[in-house]
């Protein structure tokens, strides 16, 4: 169907790179950060040497592999302002990635405010630091799913000075009725939280599992397997 009569019939709105780039500050930042639809909202948690304590929100983390067992996300351009989940990451090597719940997702938005290094944003907050011996990086107790990460690398992104923080999987820790026989977590049954922009925040709701799709499958063939 022609763009144009799409726009007409559907009454869209079309934006060219030059229009969002006129749009003022805010519009822009809440229409590019919602447009890619709702992601995982995540608690990072960290300690640096000194035994301060970070948590900090984040919807960019994503699976990377599951031989070895990395995940990643994305830390925003290192400026005037301090990053401490950066800094005390590359001080001990170790942190931690905790599943927001929906009971959780106005404390975890909380952390996003930049307080100083020497704030716990785990008091402020109102949640609960937990350990794993032999981790120096603190988890949320309240999180339905934790893991403690390696760091492994880091990798720039010199479009916009971003950084893809990379980390290996040393701890995991699940409810255990969660996951069915194939290994999969029941995201819904954990009542996990999606962020979408920067504020808005979201209810998960499972509406089907489908079999692995072989060549010779038609669409017919994808019954909901759940």
């Amino acid at each position: 169907m022609n763009l144009n009569w799409m726009m007409l019939f559907y009454s869209l709105m079309y934006f060219t790179a030059s229009n969002i780039s006129a749009l003022d500050r805010i519009t822009r930042l809440n229409l590019i950060n919602s447009i890619t639809g709702i992601k995982p909202a995540n608690l990072i948690g960290s300690q640096s040497n000194a035994g301060d304590t970070n948590l900090a929100v984040f919807s960019s983390v994503v699976h990377l592999g599951s031989n070895p067992a990395l995940l990643g996300f994305i830390l925003r351009p290192q400026g005037e302002v301090r990053r401490h989940t950066y800094e005390n990451i590359m001080e001990t090597g170790v942190y931690t990635i905790n599943a927001v719940s929906n009971n959780l997702a106005k404390q975890a938005h909380y952390t996003s405010a930049k307080f100083p290094a020497e704030l716990c944003e785990f008091e402020k907050s109102g949640l609960t630091k937990e350990y794993i011996a032999g981790f120096t990086a603190p988890f949320v107790s309240e999180s339905p799913i934790k893991i403690g990460l390696k760091f492994l690398e880091e990798i720039a992104i010199k479009a916009n000075n971003t950084q893809l923080i990379v980390g290996e999987v040393q701890h995991l820790i699940i409810p255990s009725p969660s996951q069915d026989l194939d290994g999969h977590l029941n995201l819904e049954s954990l009542q996990l939280t999606g962020i979408s922009g920067l504020n808005s925040y979201y209810k998960l709701t499972k509406i089907a599992q489908y079999p692995y799709v072989r060549e010779h499958f038609s669409v017919d063939d994808l019954e909901n397997i759940a």
